[in-house]
């Protein structure tokens, strides 16, 4: 389970954010560009210190600056997707995978197991070889999916996966997604802007505005618009 609770002073407003997500539940995140998607997940990652928080995950605190507790971003076990993949262009698929792997340092053998295991779970199995920088956004989108999940996160963080996709690549990720989630029984974020992957995917919505909680509920029954800044 994740639980967080944040504050962080942004350029024109204040982050002031409390979220948790339960094990195989997945979270859509929602609002406006510029309401602190991101700045959520890059806080919860370790990627950007808060003013104060508290985060905890899987019962280990990540992060309290109330006793000075904050675990490095390499060591929290977070599998996070970024919104342009953020795949190594001139490494191959197989090192690309196995990247995360590698930067702890695991044996060899546990690697080539894991990598291999990876890349046939969101078919890419037949792409080993090829540079990332070769692939389509599809394809480096199933690449970078295989890459958080190989380092067996207890936490998974999608970050607008499904914006640069066709419909039929946003399908497959959002199938393997769900799929993965529930069968390793970890909390998933994902941030988005539509309505539509937030019904499909989400078990759960939450919209920010301005760094606050505006709306939280079942993806269904989400208003037509957030009272104070009409995001959607």
């Amino acid at each position: 389970m994740l639980e967080a609770v944040m504050v962080k002073r942004l350029r024109d407003y204040s982050l002031d954010l409390a979220i948790s997500v339960q094990p195989g539940e997945i979270m859509t995140l929602m609002g406006l560009n510029g309401s602190g998607k991101s700045t959520t997940l890059n806080i919860i990652a370790g990627l950007l210190q808060p003013d104060t928080a508290t985060i905890t995950l899987s019962g280990e605190c990540l992060c309290g600056t109330a006793d000075g507790t904050d675990v490095p971003a390499e060591d929290r076990r977070i599998g996070y997707v970024l919104q342009n993949t953020a795949v190594f262009p001139r490494m191959t698929v197989r090192d690309n995978v196995a990247f995360g792997l590698r930067a702890r340092h695991l044996p060899r053998p546990v690697i080539s197991e894991r990598v291999a295991y990876w890349m046939e779970q969101v078919h890419i199995a037949d792409l080993a070889g090829v540079r990332a920088g070769n692939l389509s956004g599809g394809q480096k989108q199933r690449v970078a999916l295989a890459r958080a999940l190989a380092i067996e996160p207890s936490l998974l963080m999608l970050d607008e996966p499904f914006t640069a996709l066709d419909a039929e690549s946003t399908r497959t990720v959002k199938d393997l997604t769900r799929r993965f989630v529930r069968e390793m029984q970890i909390p998933c974020i994902v941030v988005t802007h539509r309505i539509s992957d937030s019904a499909e995917m989400g078990d759960r919505a939450v919209v920010i505005c301005q760094g606050k909680k505006e709306w939280e509920g079942i993806p269904g029954e989400m208003p037509e618009l957030c009272s104070v800044c009409h995001c959607r």
